[in-house]
This record gives structure tokens, sequence and C-alpha cells, in this order.
């Protein structure tokens, strides 16, 4: 189960120009598939790869058994990327990988109440010694905070409606468990936009499940201290899955390849001016027609690629 989740993996490795002696860092280490591509690549060079979850990283060092000399794995939020690098006495990195989607065994396991296609317990941690869950927020948080997380997380337009529903519910007894909140929110859709659009609870789920992990917050600092490893030629690779990721990504990686305003008709841009980054990909990449075939999940991937020139 954890083979077909890794989305845009020759693409990535691609992009991310690895050389065998360099020292490289997956952020989401998932179901590996990545991480193993870049570990076959490497001769004395090495793999550092973070990933919160203790099912993953068992299976991990499981399945990169062969290359155990060249990659270490941390278990932590790649927020932390900064310091765990550090405490190993890394300071420059020559890539960084980023892959932003909920990994396939966590939407596949029932009991982690990642999804709406099973019924289990509101949970939605992907780091399970964290007290935020799905419960909680869905239990306690108010409805102006539901509503706007809905909203600004989700994309969902009937985000007021939805948060007074858990809102009504709640007030006679918790809200435990998925099925319990996807009937919620089929009721508080009207049925001409239940029917369209994909599942009526993909959205709501969407945006808890970003709110219990604050991933947003989570992924704009990493990106940037990801940028502040790189050594000069490095690149970094993000995958994202949804529009509120890929805008932090695009943004992130405008403002830093970017140079500062400079007097209009200078000749040559000085070289402490010019920019830090350099776009390898001026648009995103997206899956191909036989990954979309094969994996559904990949129909809203987006890979963005760029440089450390200074």
């Amino acid at each position: 189960m954890f083979e077909h989740e890794t989305v845009l993996k020759m693409e990535s490795i691609e992009g991310l120009n690895i050389k065998p002696d360099g020292i490289y860092v997956d952020c989401t280490l998932g179901g590996a598939g990545h991480s193993e591509e870049i570990v076959k690549r490497l001769t004395t060079g090495h793999l550092y790869a973070f990933d919160q979850d203790d099912v993953a990283l068992k299976h991990a060092s499981e399945r990169l058994a062969p290359y155990e000399d060249r990659v270490t794995f941390i278990k932590s939020n790649f927020v932390h990327l900064k310091d765990e690098l550090l405490a190993r006495g890394i300071t420059q990195v020559d890539g960084v990988l980023f892959d932003l989607g909920v990994s396939s065994p966590q939407l596949d396991e029932a009991e982690r109440g990642f999804s709406y296609n099973y019924d289990a317990p509101l949970d939605m941690r992907m780091d399970r010694s964290r007290e935020l869950s799905a419960y909680h927020v869905v239990n306690e948080w108010p409805f102006g905070d539901l509503a706007r997380i809905f909203f600004t997380y989700g994309e969902e337009k009937f985000s007021k409606q939805i948060a007074r529903k858990i809102e009504q519910a709640r007030a006679v007894k918790p809200i435990e468990t998925t099925f319990e909140l996807v009937e919620l929110i089929k009721d508080a859709i009207p049925a001409p936009a239940r029917r369209k659009g994909g599942h009526p609870a993909k959205r709501t789920f969407q945006a808890i499940r970003i709110a219990v992990n604050d991933e947003l917050n989570v992924f704009d600092r990493a990106v940037q201290d990801a940028i502040d490893l790189l050594a000069i030629g490095g690149r970094i690779c993000v995958i994202t899955f949804h529009s509120l990721e890929d805008r932090i990504c695009k943004q992130v990686f405008k403002e830093r390849s970017q140079h500062p305003p400079l007097p209009p008709g200078l000749p040559v841009i000085p070289k402490e001016f010019e920019p830090e980054l350099k776009l390898i990909t001026r648009k995103p990449i997206a899956a191909g027609d036989d990954e979309l075939e094969g994996n559904r999940r990949a129909r809203s991937a987006k890979l963005r690629v760029a440089e450390k020139q200074k």
C-alpha cells in the first residue's frame, strides 16, 4: 500500500540534479518512494529523511535497509529542519524535497481519521504525540473559527452553514467519528451542490487536517529555512496538492528570485545584487497522462523547482 502514493517521482528526482557525493533532505519521507530514488544515486553522499509518523519511519527503514549507510531517519516535523540538521553537524545541503500530499498509508488506515471514506474516531494528527486533534477542533473551536478555516483552508463556500450544523450538533452531544461529521456536512450543503464537485466532505476534511497540523504556517517557515540551507548550485523541489500550498511556494520562490530595486539603465547587475534563487520551472510541472491513469491522487499535484545562486 506504500507504493502508489509517490507522485511526480522521476520529475522531482531529475529536478534535484543529484550528485553522488551530495547531501540531500527528504522533508516528507512517507512511503520512501522519493527517498529510495535519491539514495540509489548516492555513493559517498547522504540523505536525511524527516517524518513524524512512526509507521512510515518503520516501513521506510525496512525499504531502505540496503542503503542504511547512506540515510539518516529523523522523527520530527520539517519545521525543525535547521535545528535537526545542525544537531548532526550539517550546515549546508545540495538539495531539499517537499512532497506535501498526505501519504496513502495515512489515508488508508481507517483509525487515523484522515479520510471521509472510513468511519473512525476524529483524529487527523500526523504526529500522534501532539495534543490537538480533529476531535478538539470540531467540538471545541468556536463557530467563527470553524467557518474561517473551512472557507480559508478548504475554499468551502458553504463554510458558515457547515459550522452552524456542527455547533448545533455538538450542543446535544460530542461529534466523535468521521461519519458523524460527514453526515452533518451533507446536511449543511444544498442537494444540488452535493451532486457535483466530488465528495461533499472533501474540502471540510482538508481544512480540519490543515488546522490540526498547522500545515501552512509550518510549510512557509520550512521552505524559507530550506532555501537558507542550500549550498550554491543546490536545488529545492516542492510538490503541492492544493492552491494554498502552491501559492505559498510560488510567492516564496518569486520573492527570493528577484533582485532588489536598482537604478534604471544599469548595463550589468552587480553581483551582490543578483537574486538568491533561479527558477528552474517558470510554470509548475503536472503529472503526465500515464501517472494520472494509475494514481488519481496525482490530479492536483504541481512540482516547482528552484536553484540557489548565491
